[in-house]
């Protein structure tokens, strides 16, 4: 009925190529054969078990059947058409069902130790031929059995990486999302979580943030990112010890992917330089995020307590004149030289908001005996007050 090469073949390379142990698809195969012997010749009700033994090829069949306590069931006697609906609203008892139970005191007969619940195993005469169907009913059991298997296999593989970096080779792209080979399963960029104006060539290494792993009816799918902020933290954590460490922490990320990004650091020893550790020996580290992230822009500062000294800092390179602070509206006011301003507010107003995204707090951008900037300088612009205001996202 087997050809046994095979089998060991299908084996090894199940295990070897996808991780999927020898000793669950034996059972999806023990399955499929028990699955296809029931339809074949079973009876309503059988509880039928196959063992396979995969070095002689062999199939032995079992019916199984589930020890009960007389008073704990319905015999067929006890069923009559006048009280069987008054049976089925009452009667917790369960329906006695000789393929399926076997009474207590005859259980005893064959085995003196048992009791309710445990099973007793009855041979079954093997058949030679299961016909069309049932090898067909086999193959299916197998081959989902076999999926089930692998599905398991990735996820556990995957779900351990989630919240990391992973590697793998551009397949195609299509209709804005690109498909992503990563060796057992397949990832998807979507449009969104893309660098704008970053493409991609079929073949490509391509190193991404797996923030999801789901479950689709096509198989695992792995969702990737490159604009997630989380990136950049992961890419950080490659280049500088000091954050595997923990000596160095990255407190907060504002990122406009594939543009400009700043992130705010800092350090439980006082003998080292977060900043430093960041950019490293003749910026040797920052350049090379900035390298994978196709020159995106990296501003490094300190973090700080303080409010506001971190959103001073958060402001630079703008030099700032004067800062006042409004907790209960979140809000901060900077005063920035004239020639300061388009530098603090940024191309697009990008740096501000930046900022903005970076502290959390609203930040309005003022200069010294100034005309009010036009729309285009600033991005947003209060008419009222005559400056720049810009709320975190």
């Amino acid at each position: 009925m087997f050809d046994l090469k095979v089998i060991h073949s299908v084996l090894e390379q199940l295990e070897d190529e996808r991780g999927i142990p020898k000793d669950k698809v034996l059972e999806a195969i023990a399955l499929s054969l028990a699955a296809a012997y029931k339809k074949e010749y079973g009876k309503k009700g059988q509880i039928v078990r196959a063992i396979f033994d995969n070095e002689s090829g062999k199939v032995e069949f079992y019916q199984v059947k589930i020890v009960v306590d007389r008073s704990k069931i319905i015999l067929e006697d006890e069923v009559d058409d006048q009280n069987i609906e008054e049976l089925k609203e009452e009667d917790i008892r369960v329906r006695f069902n000789p393929e399926h139970h076997i009474l207590l005191e005859d259980a005893l007969k064959m085995k003196k130790d048992v009791k309710v619940d445990d099973e007793i195993i009855f041979p079954l005469e093997s058949k030679g031929d299961y016909g069309r169907i049932a090898s067909q009913t086999a193959k299916q059991v197998i081959i989902q059995k076999i999926r089930e298997a692998e599905k398991t296999a990735v996820m556990n593989e995957y779900g351990q990486k989630e919240g990391e970096i992973v590697s793998g080779t551009v397949q195609r792209t299509e209709r804005g999302i690109v498909y992503i080979d990563m060796g057992r399963a397949t990832g998807v960029i979507p449009y969104e979580e893309q660098i704008p104006g970053e493409k991609f060539k079929q073949g490509e290494r391509v190193r991404t943030y797996l923030y999801a792993v789901e479950e689709s009816p096509k198989g695992i799918v792995l969702k990737l990112s490159r604009s997630h902020p989380k990136l950049l933290h992961k890419l950080f954590e490659i280049e500088a010890p000091e954050i595997a460490q923990g000596v160095v922490e990255i407190k907060a990320i504002a990122r406009e992917a594939g543009s400009r990004s700043k992130v705010a650091v800092s350090t439980t020893d006082p003998h080292i330089d977060p900043i430093g550790a960041m950019v490293g020996q003749r910026g040797v580290r920052v350049s090379t995020v900035t390298s994978e992230l196709r020159g995106e822009k990296i501003d490094i500062i300190e973090w700080n307590e303080d409010p506001k000294l971190f959103i001073e800092e958060s402001i630079s390179p703008a030099k700032v004149l004067d800062i006042k602070v409004f907790p209960e509206e979140n809000r901060a006011e900077i005063t920035v030289a004239p020639e300061q301003q388009s530098l603090a507010i940024g191309k697009g107003g990008q740096n501000v908001r930046l900022a903005a995204k970076l502290t959390g707090w609203k930040i309005d951008i003022r200069s010294e005996n100034v005309e009010k900037p036009t729309e285009k300088e600033i991005g947003i612009v209060d008419e009222n007050t005559e400056n720049t205001e810009v709320t975190p996202e």
